[in-house]
């Protein structure tokens, strides 16, 4: 999906310009990449906010630059520690013909049925790496682990291939794991939880 975003061309110095900008609502941003050298630009920070939560951050944003269009993604940005306000927005220009590289959530859908059975569900992963035209990009990559018993594992080869995007990461990464419920065994005098036996435990000198 496309998103247009309206900008507006701005000064680099001096910095004092960039406290400004934000006093009035507006993000120092910067665009560079495909046929794009560098150009700082502002945009409004209540207009950014609203794209993102309607569109994601994997979302192609199409900068109009008066009247110039910039196909984008938002590549970094930077928010204030304790207000969350926005101190700054980087956007990468893409050839919307070449496939790029970007983070997705990784969402897991469904309850295994070791869980039902009294395991464990543990997750390993939260996010991967995916490869496509910068139209398909994904905001995040969905896995049904309904199917899953107890001492099953999933890694990211077990993910069935998808038509609209791949992806890279290390095939051999452990998503997530369903384990049996380990249960504290307490002595029977002192009501205090037994330290496990270890097999072949070194003595103590």
């Amino acid at each position: 999906m496309s998103v247009v975003l309206k900008v507006e061309e701005r000064a680099v110095r001096p910095r004092s310009i960039r406290k400004k900008l934000r006093a009035e609502g507006r993000v120092p941003s910067a665009v560079h990449g495909h046929n794009v050298e560098n150009i700082p630009f502002s945009v409004d920070a209540l207009e950014l906010e609203k794209a993102i939560r309607e569109n994601g951050l994997n979302a192609v944003y199409t900068l109009d630059l008066g009247g110039k269009k910039i196909s984008t993604l938002l590549h970094d940005y930077q928010l204030d520690t304790f207000t969350k306000e926005w101190i700054h927005a980087e956007f990468l220009a893409v050839d919307m013909t070449q496939e790029t590289e970007v983070e997705a959530e990784l969402t897991l859908v469904g309850t295994p049925k070791g869980v039902k059975a009294g395991g464990v569900l543990e997750q390993n992963l939260y996010s991967v790496i995916v490869s496509a035209t910068p139209d398909k990009l994904p905001e995040r990559v969905e896995v049904d682990i309904e199917g899953l018993e107890i001492g099953d594992s999933l890694v990211i080869g077990d993910i069935p291939k998808q038509a609209d995007f791949a992806i890279v990461t290390d095939a051999e990464e452990q998503v997530c794991a369903v384990t049996e419920m380990v249960a504290k065994v307490e002595d029977e005098e002192t009501g205090v939880a037994a330290e496990p036996e270890v097999i072949n435990e070194k003595p103590a000198e």
